[in-house]
């Protein structure tokens, strides 16, 4: 298992992992696709990163992000980093959040970075995914980056 922040996080949520990143699949996404790309190192500001964690944080997260926006038939991406709890941060781990966007998908663009404040905020967890929803998707987005 994978720690992040104070989770515990099983493989089978996990469809990408580097050197020194790993990928995994949102419990409550903002949009279909919304996805987190983590430091295998957990670390809780983006600061505390050594140049070589960057680098591959965002490699990946560029990597992870052709692929969504592709597989969710997206047009642009969000590409977004809560980096302290003044800024949104809930889970003390650094991880860069991907977002496939399309036309509309928000009635005002910007609102995307509201619904990012508040996904995980919400007690009940009735809008959870299940861990059968989220290793089905980790299944196939895993595909994308499986060499042959």
């Amino acid at each position: 298992m994978l720690r992040f922040g104070q989770h515990l996080i099983k493989p089978s949520v996990v469809f990408l992992k580097t050197e020194l990143s790993f990928a995994l699949v949102n419990r409550k996404p903002v949009v279909p696709g919304h996805v987190l790309v983590c430091p295998l190192r957990p670390v809780e500001r983006f600061r505390d990163l050594c140049p070589e964690e960057v680098a591959d944080l965002f490699r990946t997260a560029q990597r992870v992000g052709n692929v969504v926006e592709k597989h969710f038939c997206g047009t642009s991406l969000t590409i977004s980093i809560q980096d302290g709890p003044e800024a949104g941060q809930t889970v003390k781990h650094v991880h860069v959040h991907v977002l496939p966007r399309r036309a509309g998908d928000f009635s005002r663009n910007d609102d995307v970075y509201e619904e990012l404040q508040q996904h995980d905020k919400e007690d009940s967890s009735d809008k959870w995914r299940t861990e059968e929803e989220m290793a089905a998707e980790a299944a196939i987005l895993k595909k994308y980056f499986q060499e042959n």
